[in-house]
């Protein structure tokens, strides 16, 4: 059964959307709910639906993010997509990645690419509808109908085979000043030989970022899980990435964003996605966000928006930890921060 919770569809607004999703749930268990009644959904399946204005989201979807961050485990347990349709070119993506860290920060399992998102002009979905032969509201509505057989399928993977974790740790810190990955060191002692533990570093200028080749180009060496630039992530990454059971990105805010290096590793795992869409469904990807000052959340959305969102890994819910601390080593005193640092190792090794 999946809760459709619905968020400002209504005063003239959200039509589209709901002829949509209409057609979306044909066949599927369903109850519906308003956002002006939301208080969580536990052990269930979630689909959000907002609806846009001209000038961004209105009370529904406020409500419920509110509710989301004042109620850290209103979601636990459940797993869940969102379905975003605007009046315009703006606030669609943004609403989407923003209601997805909330409510997995809330509890809720991720699968991957659990957004559908939808501008006015559905410019956005022209590539899928000259792929599929039909036009852009079709290919909405078949996004639409995808997603919600995503939720109805949906179990979060655990580890190839039943045996330990095979965890992947990829950072692009300095181990004498980062406080992210110290942080890591501490998660990483936790699971000790309960685990099987690898970690690459991407410092030094050691990756090349995409520089856009052609789909053509780009899905030839993807098939052979190889990218034309080569270097550390076709003769680490990758292999390191297929094997792997669990992927811990370890990001520091960098100016309210990853490094260099690691958004460079998330353009470059697009031509290993295009061969490796399914595989990536079978691996849940964490995170660890240290802020020097603030903005914590932001650089959270960044590592959801391209690992989930886009290169379709699921992410548990509390998947991402996001902490303050300045000063070298500062992160040790950061209060009930070895409770947290359990908590992590444990979702890891569950």
């Amino acid at each position: 059964m999946i809760t459709v919770i619905k968020a400002d569809c209504g005063a003239g607004r959200g039509g589209r959307l709901l002829r949509i999703l209409d057609r979306a749930l044909e066949g599927a268990a369903f109850e519906e709910a308003d956002a002006a009644d939301f208080c969580g959904v536990r052990n269930g399946r979630v689909l959000f639906c907002v609806a846009l204005s001209a000038g961004g989201p209105g009370e529904g979807y406020r409500r419920i993010m509110e509710h989301l961050v004042l109620h850290p485990d209103c979601m636990e347990g459940s797993c869940g997509g969102i379905l975003v349709d605007g009046p315009g070119e703006l606030f669609t993506k943004q609403v989407g990645r923003e209601l997805a860290f909330f409510a997995n920060q809330a509890g809720m399992d991720l699968p991957g690419k659990p957004m559908v998102e939808a501008t006015g002009s559905l410019y956005n979905f022209r590539t899928q509808a000259k792929l599929q032969g039909v036009d852009v509201e079709e290919a909405y509505c078949l996004s639409a109908a995808r997603l919600v057989r995503r939720l109805e399928e949906f179990r979060l993977p655990g580890p190839a085979g039943g045996g330990k974790p095979r965890i992947l740790a990829i950072h692009a810190s300095s181990r004498k000043t980062s406080n992210t990955l110290l942080l890591w060191q501490m998660i990483r002692e936790r699971i000790g030989s309960r685990g099987e533990l690898e970690e690459i570093s991407l410092r030094n200028g050691t990756v090349v970022d995409c520089r856009g080749c052609s789909f053509q180009a780009c899905l030839h060496f993807g098939e052979q899980a190889d990218c034309f630039y080569g270097g550390v992530m076709v003769e680490k990454v990758y292999p390191a990435i297929l094997r792997a059971d669990e992927i811990m990105l370890i990001c520091p805010n960098y100016n309210d964003a990853v490094s260099a290096n690691i958004n460079a590793f998330f353009n470059r795992l697009t031509a290993l996605f295009r061969k490796n869409f399914e595989d990536f469904s079978r691996k849940r990807v964490y995170g660890l966000v240290v802020s020097g000052y603030s903005g914590g959340d932001i650089v959270a959305e960044q590592i959801l928006d391209a690992m989930c969102l886009n290169k379709n890994f699921p992410v548990p819910g509390h998947g991402i930890l996001t902490e303050t601390a300045n000063d070298p080593r500062s992160i040790l005193k950061c209060p009930g921060i070895d409770g947290r640092a359990d908590r992590v190792a444990a979702r890891m090794l569950k």
